[in-house]
């Protein structure tokens, strides 16, 4: 599926095309690529077509038909769809149908957006190559025999691939950045509280954001401008008010300071490094003021973050018990033998391992050592940035230390895994805006993604900074 946000609402309301030929025409291509990749779980025709023929409807009786018009998005697969499948790439909840929708959906919707399906994710959110889903990998579009990243992985490949426009993703310790990287597209992951909770599945609540994955910087603002802002329905999303992010976006970054942390180039893969290098050398460029910062707490993060995220998945994901809304283990003679059985069955060995992990960290004469620590190392990771904004406007480096893998190459040693998230969990400890733009190509032809980050709420200084470098990139 080719074309914009913009491109697609021109062609609309210049009706040279309708909208519910463009969802037709999508969801044929969608459901014929699908097996080469395995990005999607479910598909919603009805669903879509309903939404596109709304579409038509408005722009014949002359109403605006809403900023997404027509354009076609992929949803992952933990953000419950009213009546659409929602499965969390889990066995557990196979098929569970929500009966109401998340809130960035509603509001996806709303602005006139048309939702394709739903993306296929590790399971219940939990890694970072998308190889923990119980319906199988999902493949890298840019190099079948790679991972397209994770837990967002679907999402990512979905865009890449071009079988949706935008999709939503969900990140809680890299999981938009990282697969965005993997498969050369933009993924965002706002400020936390931007975008409301609502209708996500909760892995770590305190960490856990909502946000967009597009094939430009511009198309991902204007994913970001519908689905963010204030929801009673989550108390924890932020009251702050939402700025109009595409009109930030004029290519000029002349004299905005950029800090380039020393820390977020230990243990980078040299190509990697120079590939992020000369991004860096390109902003520079552009006219940024680019210099050395210290992040000093970063090397404690993945340990910090594993115990918080492990902490609050054992809260959360008790609640998948089989006696409501997950599927139920037969033959159960006793109730607690039922609860057991169930969640042995149910669930994959990276949310056991994630469930166990959680639950000692918090029991008894552990917590204190553990959970009590992360949650201080926490505070001093976000000091850090803390301290790094009142000198730089944004922070530029790499997304992770290597491009994508191969499938099979790191999911026995999971160690390795989670440190492949060393560059991302903290911009998550720290609740602050970050994304991954497209920064260049390994000599094998591999996505290498530059990490932008922000303070709190100044997305907009992130995004005109990622626009201008994807100007530049494609001059």
């Amino acid at each position: 599926m080719t074309g914009t946000v913009d491109s697609i609402r021109t062609k609309l309301l210049a009706k040279q095309i309708s909208a519910e030929e463009i969802a037709r025409e999508a969801l044929k291509f969608a459901e014929a690529e699908n097996p080469k990749t395995n990005a999607y779980l479910t598909f919603a025709p009805e669903r879509a077509l309903a939404a596109a023929r709304d579409v038509d409807r408005k722009i014949a009786a002359g109403e605006d038909p809403g900023p997404l018009a027509g354009v076609p998005i992929a949803i992952k697969d933990v953000i419950l769809t009213r009546g659409l499948r929602t499965t969390c790439a889990s066995r557990l909840l196979e098929n569970y149908i929500p009966p109401y929708d998340a809130t960035a959906v509603v509001r996806i919707e709303r602005a006139g957006g048309v939702i394709l399906g739903k993306t296929n994710c590790d399971e219940f959110a939990m890694g970072s190559s998308n190889e923990n889903s119980a319906f199988g990998p999902v493949r890298n579009p840019m190099a079948p025999e790679r991972v397209p990243g994770g837990s967002s992985g679907g999402s990512a490949a979905a865009v890449a691939q071009g079988t949706a426009v935008l999709a939503l993703g969900s990140d809680t310790g890299g999981s938009i950045r990282q697969p965005a990287s993997f498969c050369g597209v933009t993924g965002v992951t706002p400020t936390y509280g931007r975008v409301s909770r609502y209708g996500l599945a909760a892995f770590a609540s305190s960490l856990d954001h909502i946000g967009p994955f597009s094939r430009s910087v511009r198309d991902s603002a204007r994913l970001l401008q519908v689905i963010a802002g204030r929801d009673e329905m989550d108390s924890t999303s932020a009251f702050a008010p939402v700025p109009d992010y595409v009109s930030a976006l004029d290519g000029n970054i002349r004299g905005i300071k950029i800090g380039v942390p020393k820390e977020f180039f230990d243990g980078l893969e040299s190509e990697t490094g120079d590939i992020i290098q000369a991004a860096i050398q390109t902003l520079q460029k552009l006219g940024a003021a680019v210099r050395e910062i210290r992040l000093p707490h970063t090397p404690y993060a993945v340990g910090c973050y594993y115990v918080i995220c492990t902490a609050e998945a054992s809260s959360n994901l008790a609640r998948y018990d089989g006696v409501r809304y997950t599927r139920r283990a037969e033959g159960a003679g006793t109730l607690s033998e039922m609860y057991r059985r169930t969640r042995d069955e149910g669930f994959g060995a990276e949310c056991k391992r994630r469930i166990m992990l959680g639950t000692y960290v918090l029991s008894a004469g552990y917590y204190d050592a553990y959970y009590l620590k992360a949650q201080k190392v926490r505070a001093l990771v976000a000091r850090d940035y803390a301290q790094a904004f009142e000198e730089v406007d944004v922070i530029a480096g790499p997304v992770s230390p290597f491009p994508a893998f191969k499938l099979g190459e790191k999911v026995d040693d999971p160690t390795a895994m989670y440190l492949s998230d060393i560059y991302t969990v903290t911009g998550d400890l720290a609740g602050i805006p970050c994304m991954s733009v497209p920064g260049g190509k390994t000599r094998e032809g591999l996505p290498v993604g530059l990490q932008i980050l922000a303070n709190h709420f100044h997305e907009a200084a992130m995004f005109r900074v990622a626009d201008a470098f994807e100007r530049e990139s494609a001059a």
